[in-house]
């Protein structure tokens, strides 16, 4: 709980943060320090611990002397000059005071944006399964003719005579779809509970669920162990504070530890796949021929994978969006590159019957996206394979030499099981809630001569940690794809919070920097909680960007990082408490690559017309004109200096011959330990200059099949 002087800091913080929380009637007005509390209290416990030394930080008389200029409690200052000296923390060059203002404004802002006063100001429509559609470019193709094309498409079309209206969500909350028998949840089990398997798989997502079908259907008898809640259709109701803390790893609140940089993981049954924005793209054939030359990967030749990624596609009803399905913001990508000569195609996306409703990062309310709670666990439960929600393993054990029929010594898996996550989460934002930490239900072991790690990039090292099995290049080369967003604001309503996120994509410049690497652009899924945290300021700065985000196109730069091929930017360890820590810094040729990434975005957005792009930067830098552009060429990209994200969390245990420098075997086995595969983004060597899903699913299958055959 907050110590009154936190609890007073806080208060007194959120008035300038956000001061149209306190503005209106009584009535009308949000105790934003008592949602923000409320949020905290059921928040992890290594976010939680952070915001509360946050806080004491700016309590500190000396810390603020230092920083702010002259010392004095935060709420005996007026209101200017308590918004002057808060400010004064993000331009700070001391790092620790940077990282306090970002921690300190962003939980505040999100907290607020997406509680229903927040939501109202940001001008976010209601969830689509219950109104019309209200702009062209959501809801079903009006008029599109259904003919083979279109239909296959992936996108529903209205049919002829037809309103408009999407089909009716298929379930609710009040009457949820019955769970599969094949899945348990964390209310189902309480003491001790021990199991056996051909394989384990720890993880549910593109990696682990498709290893899990390709296992169950060679005849294995397969145990998914999961450390996300099952949900279902009836779950997606498309509330941002309910749905955040679910769906995402950490409750969405996973950070570096330095909070330079955010990262936007699943963390429910499906992984990313049910969050991500149903992107599907082949790794580029130099990537592979890069694999090859550097680790010794020539098995993953571009002619070898063409027919497993043929096969996923398959899998997943990959299809081209059609012309007529974008929204604004693609269509500024897709027009504002065509006029300056650059290359943008419409995506592939994983999705069979699209109503375009905005919300794919808060799960299908219609199941049109293919995610893997739709495709492969369904295949994997048909052949008997079973999981366990809410299940957190610690650690892996070695037991035995060798297992009777089998080529590869025991293991044990032991894990802990937990309750869903609490329901307290739901009403942040409305009622508030008590505090509601979550405490095992159970424990679990699971021996099996096989175990797949597919916990990703972040889990899969630290799991290898407390289990004694790190070394060589387990948590090393963490590769995110560092991404940071250029504002576009226009005249004409672009209503970024509906329609499809993403569906096309400019790649001009994914290989144009040093040794063949560089970005690509592409438009976000943008909710108001995510819009306010990511935006610059605070105040009544902030405030306008928001009441302005209808007319706002957001676009955002993906840096293929590791263009010092030698340098490992980032790492994951586990220390004495167990507790994971995650850091990351640019290499300098990615720092150039991220700054040439912003002028390219922001071109663009002066080519569709834009009045205005701005950048993440703590004081955002403008660009109304060509001339603009030069400044971001120089512009600072250092931690907390420019707001950078990430949902493409991969290396950490990347394949490799050399076991000095990578954490896996070509075939995915752990070096040294037989029977111990890896199977998730933590496998990709280098980071790819595309959005990883489908990659991902591809290694899977071929680890996944190499696992059958021995």
């Amino acid at each position: 709980m907050l110590s009154s002087e936190q609890r007073s800091t806080l208060g007194a913080l959120a008035r300038i943060i956000v001061p149209l929380a306190y503005d209106g009637t009584q009535s009308q007005r949000a105790d934003l320090a008592t949602l923000v509390e409320a949020r905290l209290d059921v928040a992890p416990a290594a976010q939680r611990d952070a915001f509360y030394q946050a806080l004491s930080v700016l309590g500190v008389g000396l810390v603020r002397l230092i920083v702010g200029g002259r010392w004095s409690a935060w709420e005996a200052l007026g209101p200017a000059e308590r918004s002057d000296r808060f400010a004064a923390w993000g331009r700070s060059r001391i790092p620790l005071a940077r990282t306090v203002f970002q921690g300190v404004r962003r939980l505040v802002l999100a907290t607020y944006y997406t509680a229903p006063a927040g939501v109202s100001a940001a001008g976010a429509l209601p969830p689509l399964y219950t109104r019309d559609a209200s702009v062209p470019w959501e809801g079903p193709l009006a008029g599109a003719p259904v003919d083979g094309a279109v239909a296959d498409a992936g996108v529903e079309t209205e049919p002829p005579g037809g309103d408009g209206r999407p089909r009716g969500r298929p379930s609710s909350r009040s009457h949820p779809a019955p769970r599969p028998g094949s899945i348990t949840i964390g209310a189902d089990i309480t003491g001790e509970r021990h199991l056996t398997a051909d394989v384990v798989i720890i993880g549910s997502g593109a990696g682990g669920a498709v290893a899990a079908a390709e296992l169950a259907e060679s005849g294995k008898e397969v145990v998914i162990l999961e450390e996300g809640s099952w949900l279902d259709r009836g779950d997606f109701d498309g509330d941002e504070a309910r749905l955040v803390p679910l769906l995402f790893a950490e409750q969405g609140m996973r950070t570096t530890d330095d909070l330079a940089v955010s990262l936007f993981q699943g963390g429910a049954v499906g992984g990313g796949t049910t969050v991500n924005w149903m992107i599907m793209l082949r790794t580029p054939d130099h990537v592979l021929d890069e694999w090859g030359r550097r680790f010794g990967l020539s098995a993953l030749s571009p002619q070898a994978l063409r027919p497993i990624f043929a096969q996923v596609e398959a899998a997943v009803h990959s299809r081209p969006v059609p012309d007529a399905a974008h929204s604004p913001s693609n269509r500024v990508l897709l027009d504002g590159a065509a006029r300056l000569g650059w290359r943008a195609t419409p995506a592939m996306i994983n999705a069979n019957g699209c109503v375009r409703a905005g919300s794919c990062s808060l799960g299908c309310s219609w199941d049109a996206k293919q995610d893997a709670r739709i495709t492969w666990l369904p295949r994997a439960f048909a052949r008997g394979a079973r999981l366990l929600a809410n299940t957190r393993v610690q650690r892996v054990e070695l037991r035995e030499r060798a297992t009777a029929g089998s080529a590869f010594p025991l293991k044990r898996v032991h894990a802990s099981v937990f309750s869903p996550v609490p329901e307290q989460l739901s009403r942040i934002g409305g009622e508030g809630g008590g505090r509601a930490v979550r405490h095992p239900v159970a424990s679990l072991t699971v021996d099996a001569p096989v175990v797949v790690l597919a916990a990703g990039a972040i889990g899969t090292p630290s799991i290898l940690a407390r289990s004694g099995m790190d070394g060589g290049g387990v948590g090393r080369f963490l590769r995110l794809h560092p991404t940071t967003c250029v504002m576009g604001r226009y005249d004409r309503l672009m209503s970024p919070l509906v329609g499809i996120p993403l569906s096309a994509m400019c790649d001009e410049f994914v290989a144009s920097f040093r040794n063949g690497y560089g970005f690509w652009i592409e438009c976000p899924s943008l909710g108001p909680g995510l819009a306010a945290a990511a935006m610059s300021g605070f105040g009544a700065t902030h405030r306008d960007a928001m009441a302005a985000l209808s007319h706002t196109a957001p676009l955002i730069a993906l840096t293929r990082d590791g263009s010092d091929p030698d340098r490992s930017n980032g790492d994951v360890q586990v220390d004495r408490r167990g507790r994971t820590h995650i850091r990351y810094r640019l290499g300098p040729s990615d720092a150039d690559i991220v700054r040439g990434s912003l002028e390219a975005a922001a071109r663009l957005h002066l080519a569709s017309g834009a009045l205005e792009a701005t950048t993440l930067h703590t004081e955002p830098m403008r660009v109304r004109s060509e001339r603009d552009l030069v400044a971001l060429r120089t512009a600072r990209v250092g931690p907390n200096e420019l707001t950078l994200f990430s949902a493409h969390v991969n290396g950490t245990c990347r394949m490799g011959t050399n076991p000095a420098l990578s954490g896996a075997t070509p075939e995915g086995e752990r070096h040294g330990v037989r029977g111990l595969y890896v199977c998730d983004g933590s496998l990709l060597p280098t980071a790819l200059g595309v959005n990883p899903q489908e990659t991902i699913m591809a290694l899977a299958t071929l680890v996944a099949r190499g696992i059958a055959a021995r």
